[in-house]
């Protein structure tokens, strides 16, 4: 089995290293996507001087230009787990797992000698643990709380997800043809359109997460009355 969160032991220039980081977890449209970015330990200065940092400190347009820089200096990938996939996992609390799996899919692409994610688990060590038991024997796992801040592989990870994320919820607005704002529950236009485009008693869109706890406030389902009730 790969070894979870040991020590750093006599690190090499040419060693492969992997960051992984999520965005869209808390997002209410739309895919959650998960990204890795590996390079060598010895490009580190270099990954620094491109930008790489947490994606939430940058800006939109800063964010497409450090993930330019990020594609020339290394490898970029990621992985896309939509609303239905995601509802499903919520229903047995298995969206830590769900997450871990993705990671370890990424890892096991990637083959890096190291690789550090950010933690979406309370406890960072378990969640290590997970990510090294889903990728199998091989690479070392380092999970940590706010690694998108502290470790410049872990803030490349963060840009290449946010960065598809946001080119997926572009697409998805161009798709339905309308302002949907960021997919998140806290951005008004977001809520007004789904008010307006999502009937309470419909099959849930595809691109709605319906086992959000905003779903059932904003578009509760009506139930309409017959002879033998519902009654109040």
């Amino acid at each position: 089995m790969a070894r979870a969160y040991g020590p750093l032991v006599a690190p090499r220039s040419s060693e492969l290293i992997a960051g992984l980081d999520e965005a869209g977890r808390g997002s209410w449209l739309g895919p959650l996507v998960v990204g890795a970015f590996a390079a060598h330990r010895g490009d580190l200065t270099a990954l620094r001087e491109a930008g790489a940092r947490d994606s939430k400190t940058l800006s939109p347009a800063a964010r497409e230009k450090v993930y330019d820089r990020l594609e020339r200096l290394g490898t970029c990938r990621s992985i896309d787990l939509g609303p239905e996939e995601i509802d499903r996992h919520v229903a047995h609390h298995g969206l830590n797992e769900l997450e871990a799996t993705a990671f370890a899919s990424l890892v096991r692409e990637l083959a890096p000698e190291v690789a550090y994610a950010d933690a979406c688990d309370v406890d960072p060590r378990r969640f290590a643990r997970r990510i090294a038991r889903l990728a199998g024997p091989g690479p070392r796992i380092v999970a940590r709380h706010r690694a998108d801040r502290d470790h410049p592989f872990v803030g490349a990870a963060s840009i290449v997800a946010k960065v598809r994320r946001d080119r997926a919820i572009r697409a998805l607005a161009e798709s339905l043809g309308k302002e949907i704002g960021s997919g998140y529950p806290s951005d008004p236009r977001t809520v007004e359109f789904v008010r307006r485009s999502v009937d309470p008693n419909a099959p849930r869109p595809t691109w709605l997460r319906s086992s959000w706890a905003t779903t059932r406030r904003v578009i509760p389902v009506r139930t309409g009355r017959t002879l033998d009730g519902p009654f109040p």
